[in-house]
């Protein structure tokens, strides 16, 4: 499933690799995933809990 999605890196993430998530949207799940190991599991939350998530961050 993941390899069928559009996947992003922050545009904090520098280009040196490292620690980096990645994302990818559709309407009722956001997806994130390591950056360094694209085929291992992903974590799965809604949109919802993704924008609570981005607001405790400020």
């Amino acid at each position: 499933m993941s390899t069928d999605l559009n996947w992003f890196k922050s545009s904090y993430s520098g280009s040196q690799g490292g620690e980096c998530l990645e994302i990818a949207t559709t309407p009722a799940t956001i997806h994130i995933r390591d950056s360094k190991t694209p085929t291992a599991p992903t974590l799965s939350v809604t949109p919802t809990t993704w924008t609570i998530f981005l607001a405790a961050l400020d």
